[in-house]
């Protein structure tokens, strides 16, 4: 089958051309397993997976790759990226369109250059990076075309990881580690939340390594109690509790992790999190081959019914893990979803509960899926640590 990569290392790629190769023909076979004659991958995070380019033009307009089986990636890109697209992806074929209006045409031309032979093709209407608007254009220009919702394929090949894939985020969590150890070694009273991440930046630096500033979130004392926020000129004071959540990242791959202190005595986030800690050991234990998603969900939230609070957690227990922090439509550790793990799944379990004032508190685990179970990345113990 011809794809359209050659089997050597481009100088711009974090992998060689055989495993974008590997990963476009688990592709094939899912959309064969799906029905689907051809398949508009638009997902930022699944573009980056399937050719190597991080997508970052692609948060202005559509960047379809365009996949047939037996055929040639086509990619179909804003002319005004295309120096960077070129020398970022394993794609050689590459269509171009100017400006939004131009989308839809070139697109639906260059669906019908590749000579589609049924009528079926899958879009990611449940991703980020396709808007309703781009669906009807596209509706409008093949007429002939029946779309369907491919929104799980890609996500469902790509949660399960290759040997090459596990060797960069083993990287990130180191760099996710030394971030929570220098988070835990700096904090004294008066630090302000700014100081502390320009340790952190400082010490990943220096091993080689950066954290992925844009999902970060590092908070003190009362603005705990916001469920994301980036570090400001706001001091610690004594008795006063101290979240984290951070994740190296190596080539796009990013490893996240929820850390949390206190600094001497703070009685409320304290219980928080000696319950989260039971919550989430119980999805670590549950998390095996087979198991589905919803079946580790519920094992969180039966030891939060036991305790008789389970309006504490109020999202999702975890989620799939790899290239970007999290991509909409990818497996998702949530009531009654029916994904089956597999080993090499790598997945993230945040278990940040909501105490009675507001307060946001816990601590996670990222792990790997293995025949055995899971194993569990991090080297920073998931207890609370006390300054």
């Amino acid at each position: 089958m011809t794809i359209g990569c050659s089997a050597v290392l481009h100088a711009g790629l974090p992998f060689p051309y055989a495993e974008y190769e590997r990963r476009q023909q688990k592709v094939f076979e899912a959309m064969e397993r799906e029905n689907l004659d051809a398949l508009l991958v638009t997902a930022h995070g699944h573009l980056q997976y399937l050719s190597g380019y991080d997508a970052r033009g692609a948060y202005f307009m559509p960047f379809p790759l365009i996949l047939v089986p037996g055929q040639k990636p086509t990619f179909v890109v804003r002319e005004y990226e295309l120096g960077s697209v070129r020398p970022g992806s394993c794609i050689q074929e590459i269509v171009t369109y100017r400006e939004q209006f131009d989308f839809a045409p070139v697109c639906a031309d260059a669906i019908r250059g590749l000579r589609i032979k049924g009528r079926r093709i899958g879009l990611e209407l449940g991703c980020w990076g396709l808007a309703p608007a781009d669906v009807n254009a596209l509706q409008a220009q093949l007429p002939d075309m029946k779309f369907a919702d491919a929104t799980r394929l890609v996500g469902t090949v790509a949660a399960v990881k290759t040997g090459l894939e596990l060797e960069l985020m083993r990287f990130a969590m180191e760099m996710t580690d030394l971030a929570v150890q220098t988070f835990q070694s700096s904090l004294r009273v008066g630090i302000r939340e700014a100081e502390v991440a320009a340790n952190i930046d400082r010490e990943v630096e220096r091993a080689g390594g950066v954290v992925q500033a844009t999902s970060s979130t590092l908070l003190f004392g009362e603005r705990t109690k916001l469920s994301h926020g980036s570090p400001k000129q706001h001091p610690i004071g004594n008795n006063q509790p101290a979240f984290l959540e951070i994740g190296g990242v190596k080539n796009g791959y990013a490893f996240g992790l929820v850390r949390s202190a206190v600094l001497g005595r703070h009685a409320e986030t304290e219980l928080l999190h000696d319950l989260s800690v039971e919550v989430l050991e119980a999805v670590v234990d549950a998390i095996k081959p087979g198991a589905t998603a919803g079946e580790v969900d519920s094992a969180g939230r039966e030891v939060l019914e036991r305790h008789g609070c389970t309006k504490l957690l109020n999202h999702r227990v975890g989620y799939q893990t790899g290239i970007r922090w999290v991509e909409r439509g990818n497996l998702s550790l949530e009531p009654g979803a029916r994904d089956i793990l597999e080993p090499n799944m790598t997945l993230h379990m945040p278990i940040i509960l909501c105490g009675e004032s507001g307060y946001l508190f816990g601590t996670s685990e990222h792990v790997l899926v293995t025949e055995r179970g899971a194993e569990i990345l991090s080297r920073t113990p998931h207890t609370l640590y006390r300054a």
